[in-house]
């Protein structure tokens, strides 16, 4: 019968590169885990692993095996820890998700007063889903996603928090500061610096200068806001950043922000989190609190 501990080990023989390690990182003994192992694969009526010299090479089955372990322990996990936090009587973390680079900044304004209202509530911010937040929201690494591009799945539920509007960032030094409005062909003889994300998940690619078949003279990727802006600040390249981004920085930079196009990029921010969640008091508490913080 399949068990907890068999995914546990798959996964671990995985991570781990071998048997020893995993053994060790489980606190088993080599030739428990392997016999716990050839039991399974009795049972099964297939092998998990094939021998290749001294390395273990998944099978099609243990590949299943594997992607099972890696979408259910995590789930355990943190059903787990939420039932002993709620036998603590603690309330545990609140687990955020960034897909949109330059929202840190508003959710910094947001983070304060919600660690004040919830003393007993931590909360761990993570930036490295570049438009992956949907597997993190599903795998329970998270429990909060930031995004400007929400795809709509089952069991996962969004709420729109504030709208915006992308515009092109530029010098005020720079030829163009000092048009009303930026098109496609504007943009074929610049430098254009982005957040290190696919060009198609990009507003200024895929709504702007794709659509116009038109490219950049180069594309550069930085993923620190300061940075950005201080390139762009020297004249170095242009960015399409939030206008609210643009207009604060605007007062430490010198920077212009100019509408892209004769209507302007339009855009919201949504938080996601899973429908089973949505019951969770401090998870309604801080959705709450990002759409009064939607007058940016």
């Amino acid at each position: 019968m399949l068990e907890r501990h068999h995914l546990a080990i798959v996964r671990a023989v995985e991570q781990q590169g071998s048997l020893t390690a995993a053994a060790s990182k489980l606190c088993l003994t080599q030739s428990a885990l392997s016999h716990t192992m050839r039991k399974l694969e009795q049972q099964l009526g297939t092998s998990i692993w094939l021998r290749e010299g001294r390395r273990l090479k998944l099978t099609q089955a243990g590949q299943y095996l594997l992607a099972v372990a890696n979408r259910v322990l995590p789930q355990l996990e943190h059903a787990q820890q939420r039932l002993s936090q709620f036998a603590s009587g603690e309330r545990g973390t609140l687990r955020i998700g960034m897909e949109c680079h330059p929202c840190y900044q508003w959710l910094l304004k947001l983070v304060k007063p919600f660690l004040a209202a919830w003393p007993a509530v931590d909360v761990d911010v993570k930036q490295k889903f570049q438009f992956g937040g949907i597997g993190a929201l599903f795998g329970f690494e998270i429990d909060l996603l930031v995004t400007p591009d929400p795809l709509f799945k089952p069991g996962l539920y969004y709420q729109p928090v504030f709208a915006y509007e992308q515009v092109l960032v530029l010098s005020t030094q720079h030829r163009l500061a000092n048009a009303t409005r930026i098109m496609p062909s504007d943009l074929s003889q610049e430098i254009l610096i982005t957040y290190p994300v696919s060009t198609d998940r990009l507003d200024i690619f895929s709504q702007f200068l794709t659509p116009a078949g038109i490219a950049p003279k180069k594309h550069k990727t930085i993923e620190d806001t300061d940075i950005l802006l201080q390139m762009v600040a020297s004249n170095r390249g242009v960015a399409a950043l939030p206008r609210w981004l643009a207009e604060e920085s605007a007062t430490q930079y010198a920077i212009r922000s100019v509408r892209l196009g004769e209507n302007g990029i339009h855009k919201h921010i949504y938080l996601g989190v899973r429908e089973t969640d949505l019951d969770v008091d401090y998870l309604q508490s801080f959705i709450a609190m990002a759409k009064a913080y939607s007058n940016l």
